[in-house]
């Protein structure tokens, strides 16, 4: 049995929009996880942590983490940065996506042809 794709993220992000259009236009049943409405899972974010680093998570380019005060960008670790993470989920790279048991950070038409079965096939970008 497969696991069971997810995507997680913030509905009105720009990434986010084209990340579902393209899971959408091929067919890619998804369950969609809202960090406004449903807050970032803490276990999900320290696992992810865990096998991909804090600092590919981090949204360092975003508004939220540019508007934060320099002593919150100061002596950044993962404990500080997953605290901010969970604490303001808009600073969680978008999407996350859990498939086939791979974690996805960010959306590239390319990398999601190369790693999401469509109908049993892999995509075509």
């Amino acid at each position: 049995m497969t696991k069971a794709t997810t995507i997680y993220g913030i509905k009105n992000c720009d990434t986010m929009k084209k990340a579902r259009a393209w899971l959408d236009g091929h067919s890619v049943k998804y369950e969609f996880h809202d960090y406004k409405t449903a807050g970032a899972p803490k276990e999900k974010l320290k696992a992810w942590s865990d096998e991909l680093g804090w600092e590919t998570l981090l949204n360092r380019a975003g508004t939220t983490f540019k508007k934060l005060p320099e002593a919150d960008k100061e002596g950044l670790n993962e404990r500080k940065a997953l605290a901010l993470m969970l604490d303001q989920p808009s600073m969680i790279k978008r999407p996350v996506l859990e498939v086939g048991g791979k974690l996805l950070v960010g959306f590239k038409p390319e990398i999601y042809a190369k790693e999401v079965k469509v109908g049993g096939a892999r995509a075509k970008a």
